[in-house]
């Protein structure tokens, strides 16, 4: 049954999303708050999806951020990424410039005002995401990015890159961590979807004004072990 009912979400899931991002084109000239609006609503069909289709249940914990902040997110499957139009008010993500080149996908990132960075820029790149990064503070919005820079494996420990920490040092604000199990249920090239609970579990801030070294351990410590506690918790 679990093979079908994957088979049913996959089918659902690519003919959804094709179909809204080609509606979505109308957006592109209009103002953002409605590209928005349809990304969200994007957002909460694939949930609806999850739960119809493939008996996945979407849990949130913990307090959403709000207004101008930083999140710092595990990373293990797509959903982590799309998930949050439906759960934050503005959400605005750190993307890798090769994203662009994805049909459709990289005009609506464009239309999105996500921050695209060249990782391989390495100075200027950490410079640009600092200062595009400052940019969608003015705008309240919340500014998400995945320390790992690349999706990690279940049960893993991830490795986590100084963008994070250039962030939060220029920045001065504190950071929303945010753990997660989509990889138990969702896993990245993988069409089979295992039943359960995905939770996003957002952590307690880390305060701004940390050595750097402190704040890396400190955010490693709380993302994974928070990860790992969700992945043994058999939802």
């Amino acid at each position: 049954m679990i093979y079908l009912r994957s088979f049913l979400f996959q089918l659902f899931f690519w003919l959804w999303s094709a179909t809204m991002a080609i509606l979505m084109l109308v957006t592109l000239p209009l103002p953002r708050p409605i590209n928005r609006a349809a990304m969200r609503f994007w957002s909460r069909g694939v949930i609806l999806g999850l739960r119809i289709l493939a008996g996945v249940r979407v849990e949130v914990r913990g307090e959403v951020p709000t207004g101008p902040a930083l999140v710092a997110a595990k990373h293990q499957s797509m959903f982590d990424v799309f998930s949050q139009f439906a759960i934050m008010p503005d959400a605005c993500f750190v993307m890798k410039k090769e994203l662009l080149m994805v049909p459709l996908f990289g005009w609506h990132g464009l239309k999105a005002k996500m921050i695209v960075v060249d990782r391989d820029g390495h100075s200027a790149a950490l410079k640009k995401l600092v200062r595009d990064s400052v940019d969608r503070m003015k705008e309240t919005r919340q500014v998400v990015i995945f320390p790992e820079g690349t999706r990690g494996k279940v049960g893993q420990p991830g490795d986590y890159k100084p963008g994070i920490a250039a962030l939060y040092r220029e920045l001065e604000l504190p950071v929303t961590p945010l753990a997660l199990n989509c990889g138990q249920h969702w896993q990245h090239k993988s069409l089979l979807i295992k039943p359960g609970v995905i939770v996003f579990e957002y952590l307690p801030p880390i305060p701004a004004g940390l050595k750097r070294g402190e704040f890396m351990r400190e955010l490693q410590t709380r993302i994974d072990g928070a990860t790992k506690a969700l992945e043994d918790s058999g939802l």
